[in-house]
């Protein structure tokens, strides 16, 4: 299996993008939705884009409410973005106005809105961490449990760290994508994007567990002595065995979010972006990751015995 025979090149080229990964996520940070940081958010979309007025306009149209910081940003090709402290109803109805929406506009219409206050955007962004980590808490416990017996080569917990590894290595690579995204696009973070990163860590789970799974009933099936003669051998079949069921399981899910690209917008599109980024990452990670992984660190464990 090519993964297993080239798996200190694929290993080193992992590790840099992953350390790659954290520094981008270091140097740029993650632009933080009103989810979390709290503030009003609103789309407005236009007839055409003849219609729609530039971010400068509107701004003077809504310069006169007093409102603090106003962010507008165009969005596609005929709707405006608009972002400012949360608002009261009667400031809502008062934007609206501004923006000749209100009374009743045919060629304007809003099309998203929401206001958070900075006290709930705080709870939400406390709740999304611990929610991240609960999860990775119970992939412990799980792994700890499912692959408690091991064998004579491999203990159980191996597979555990080597679980959590390529759980952080793809949540790594998406994370890393959106905070170059927010920092030369202005794309946010928000409730969704951690609802992702989640749906991702259920993904790369499954793969991984999969490979991981059939590998030990292949080293249960073998000899002690054909155990530590053959480790690599055996590794490389069970992947040979499972990949394509990997591979299938995340093309088709691929196929459901590339439709999702293709006709969805706003946090629509970049929640089908984020998972699609992970569930990429969570393919070649589950194949080009885990396995060399276990070989490499098996060889470690024997060695230190």
């Amino acid at each position: 299996m090519f993964a297993i025979r080239h798996k200190n090149l694929i290993l080193s080229i992992i590790v840099i993008l992953m350390v790659a990964s954290v520094f981008v996520i270091g140097y740029f940070g993650l632009k933080q939705g009103i989810d979390f940081t709290g503030g009003a958010y609103l789309e407005i979309s236009y007839r055409s884009e003849e219609v729609r007025p530039s971010a400068i306009e509107a701004e003077k149209s809504l310069s006169s409410l007093n409102l603090g910081s106003i962010i507008v940003q165009p969005v596609g090709d005929s709707s405006l973005a608009i972002r400012t402290r949360p608002l009261t109803e009667v400031e809502h109805s008062e934007l609206l106005i501004a923006l000749n929406i209100l009374p009743l506009n045919e060629d304007i219409k809003e099309e998203q809105y929401s206001s958070i206050g900075p006290s709930i955007g705080a709870e939400l962004k406390q709740k999304a961490g611990l929610g991240i980590l609960l999860v990775i808490l119970a992939v412990i416990i799980y792994v700890a449990i499912v692959f408690r017996k091991g064998s004579k080569v491999v203990p159980g917990w191996l597979y555990g760290v080597i679980t959590i590894i390529t759980l952080l290595h793809d949540i790594l690579i998406p994370t890393a994508v959106f905070a170059v995204l927010g920092y030369y696009m202005n794309v946010e973070i928000d409730a969704l994007f951690v609802t992702a990163l989640l749906a991702i860590m259920g993904y790369s789970i499954n793969d991984t567990i999969i490979v991981f799974d059939r590998t030990r009933e292949n080293l249960q099936k073998a000899s002690e002595k054909e155990q530590k003669e053959n480790f690599a051998e055996i590794v490389g079949k069970s992947l040979n065995e499972t990949i394509g069921r990997s591979i299938f399981t995340s093309l088709t899910t691929l196929i459901v979010l590339a439709s999702l690209l293709i006709i969805g917008s706003g946090s629509t599109f970049w929640f089908a972006l984020t998972l699609t980024i992970g569930i990429v990452a969570g393919a070649y990670s589950s194949i080009l990751v885990a396995s060399p992984l276990l070989v490499v660190l098996q060889s470690s464990y024997k060695g230190s015995k």
